[in-house]
């Protein structure tokens, strides 16, 4: 085995056993970090593949920006709400499928009938380039839409604060 093998077999189990942790553990803050973890493994396949641009967008996209989202959702909603979410009946079926969505990826894996050519994607520059004349209006647009989401989730929160008996609003 090559060193590039091994470091995608430490990436990739690193990945698999925090995916479990997101989905195993009780405490949902603990959740959100096994999150962090399996988008940084993720990051480390794409660098792995040479895709440096997606394993950037990775880390600092979905590890950072959703990740921090996702822990503000949590600070802002009461504990309470999680309370029956472990007595779902549909465990067994989601497990079912998960574990045939398993199975098949592992078949196509061990069926090893890929082409093997080198690994060459655009260069940061090219990307940098296009995202910057041709997307700079969505991608603004996009920015200012997760704004007004984030200043939206924080002003119902704090009416839903000033609704509580004894809050003094």
């Amino acid at each position: 085995m090559d060193a590039q093998a091994v470091a995608f077999a430490i990436v990739a189990v690193v990945a698999l056993v925090s995916g479990v942790g997101v989905v195993t553990t009780r405490n949902v803050a603990h959740a959100a970090l096994f999150l962090l973890v399996s988008l940084a493994s993720v990051a480390g396949v794409f660098i792995l593949l040479v895709a440096e641009f997606l394993a950037l967008v990775q880390v600092l996209i979905y590890g950072g920006a959703v990740t921090i989202v996702l822990l503000f959702a949590l600070m802002l909603t009461r504990a309470e709400e999680f309370s029956n979410v472990r007595s779902n009946p549909q465990w067994a079926v989601a497990a079912v499928a998960a574990l045939g969505v398993f199975g098949a990826m592992g078949a196509v894996i061990l069926n090893d009938r890929l082409d093997t050519q080198e690994l060459r994607g655009p260069s940061l520059q090219e990307l940098g380039g296009e995202l910057f004349t041709n997307w700079v209006v969505p991608f603004e647009i996009a920015s200012l839409v997760l704004l007004m989401a984030l200043i939206g989730a924080i002003i119902l929160a704090r009416a839903s604060d000033s609704d509580e008996p004894g809050s003094g609003g």
